[in-house]
């Protein structure tokens, strides 16, 4: 049998372990940014079966460097201008080292209260750094969580509007012709229908995030019953569609209750118009969610903060500091505006969790905050981030790579050769060739990523094939975007 790692060997191999990370960070643009490795080579690389006796920690490391790492796209390079960034950073790295050091199961307050205290804490202050509204604070009847992802999020936040709406509004029966006719009640739900409601309706744009239509097919609501409204000229949702939308399906007997709109979608950056948006909401009694995964940590810096202009009209919001705020992944900030109604939705009580701090009422315990029982101690590497760079050297680095994106926007607009495909409120540039239509771009797309310099993905805006940069690696710097611009510019 194979004993355990000693506290000796755990030390020679994890010192030589942050070596080798902090060797790879100083290497890491000798690499391919995208891994040209063909399917299946990795796997048909190493052996079939497991080692029916331990091996030597050095083994593992050779096959990580002559097997794993030419199948490793670098998301960490500099020269990532790719999908959105993943920006991890060294305060990070060390605190999700803690993290899985100490080993904790954060599920409720009695497992380990500094891993839900810590997490408050730095919920509470990622409100006052972005500026969001004091609803979202847990001193009041607010309160913020760490999620996996914004997934996750607007899947937590469709469930509790989901309850809202079916154990609630459904469930009025008094005084209904004191009601306008937009907020009287609909008649009860079919019986036959088991927690789920087939006349419910939810609504995000065109251009939203994809996890929202996976969420309404978790959340029983049905990828059919999600509406897409209609953008404009610069991709963001137009209210009136929307009300449009709304109006028609109450008519129709069908019932509202959901509206995910977003601070910058993931095609296009576009920024839906969060007041307009939301006075409908309130008008109609629906939930809003404000989806800001990458742009939300623009709100670091004031000059940004009108992007959220009419957040307080939200019911939840949630943005990933594991895309842009240097924090390794996962790591998503999930705020509801009343926990009380997220609680109800999710949280099951069974005997063998049933505590003295529980039935206080005076602790959190996240595991009623999400779908998942088990939590681990993610807010670690968030206080790490946050303690290591401060407020303004947060802000400094999301200037700098706003500036960036904003010099090479610049630039495509001064090339007669290029054009810009939507506005650039931020970090990532939409671009094509003017000439030679979807095939010459698809093409420079092609030449860019299969030289291994840098790695560029695409989308399709009004139905043309779309160049991405996105500028938000932790180490770029402006000799990457100019490379980049020259590689992009080469015949």
């Amino acid at each position: 049998m194979t004993d355990h790692m000693t506290p000796d060997e755990f030390r020679a191999h994890g010192k030589a372990l942050i070596d080798w990370i902090a060797d790879y960070y100083e290497q890491i643009e000798q690499y391919p940014v995208l891994s040209a490795a063909a399917p299946g080579s990795i796997r048909a690389a190493l052996p079939d079966a497991p080692p029916a006796h331990g091996e030597p920690f050095e083994s593992m490391m050779a096959d990580v460097e002559q097997i794993i790492l030419p199948g490793i796209t670098h998301w960490q390079s500099p020269n990532f201008f790719a999908y959105f960034p993943a920006n991890a950073s060294f305060p990070s790295i060390l605190g999700e080292l803690l993290s899985a050091g100490l080993g904790v199961q954060g599920m409720i307050w009695q497992t380990s209260p500094a891993a839900t205290e810590l997490e408050t804490l730095v919920l509470d202050w990622l409100v006052a750094m972005l500026g969001l509204p004091p609803q979202f604070l847990s001193t009041g009847s607010g309160g913020g969580v760490i999620q996996d992802t914004a997934s996750s999020a607007v899947l937590a936040a469709m469930l509790a509007a989901r309850d809202r709406m079916t154990n609630d509004e459904l469930r009025m029966t008094n005084d209904e012709d004191a009601l306008t006719p937009s907020h009287r009640p609909l008649p009860p739900a079919p019986a036959s229908v088991a927690g789920n409601d087939p006349r419910l309706r939810a609504y995000c744009s065109t251009q939203t995030h994809s996890s929202v239509a996976k969420a309404a097919g978790v959340a029983g609501v049905g990828r059919a019953n999600l509406r897409a409204v209609a953008v404009d000229d610069n991709y963001a949702m137009r209210p009136d569609e929307l009300r449009r939308h709304i109006e028609a399906d109450r008519a129709a007997g069908l019932l509202p209750f959901f509206v995910c709109a977003t601070i910058g979608t993931t095609s296009s950056n576009a920024l839906d118009p969060l007041r307009a948006i939301g006075a409908i909401c309130r008008e109609f009694g629906l939930w809003l969610h404000v989806d800001a995964a990458m742009a939300g940590t623009a709100a670091l810096c004031p000059e940004f903060r009108h992007l959220q202009d009419g957040l307080e009209l939200a019911d939840s919001y949630a943005f990933n500091p594991h895309k842009w705020m240097f924090t390794n992944f996962d790591c998503d900030c999930f705020w509801v505006a009343d926990r009380a109604a997220l609680i109800r939705t999710l949280s099951i009580l069974p005997d063998y969790l049933k505590n003295a701090a529980t039935a206080s009422g005076a602790v959190i315990d996240y595991r009623d905050w999400h779908v998942q029982l088990g939590r681990r101690f993610r807010a670690l590497k968030l206080w790490f981030v946050i303690r290591h760079y401060g407020v303004e050297g947060l802000r400094a680095l999301v200037r700098e790579h706003v500036r960036l994106a904003q010099a090479f926007a610049g630039w495509v607009a001064d090339d007669p050769r290029f054009e810009l495909a939507a506005p650039a409120p931020l970090n990532l540039v939409c671009f094509r060739l003017r000439d030679g239509g979807d095939e010459a771009n698809r093409a420079l797309l092609e030449r860019l990523n299969t030289s291994g310099k840098l790695y560029l993905t695409h989308t399709v805006l009004d139905g043309r094939y779309t160049l991405r940069l996105c500028v938000g690696q932790t180490h770029t710097e402006e000799r990457h975007v100019r490379a980049a611009w020259a590689m992009l510019r080469q015949p």
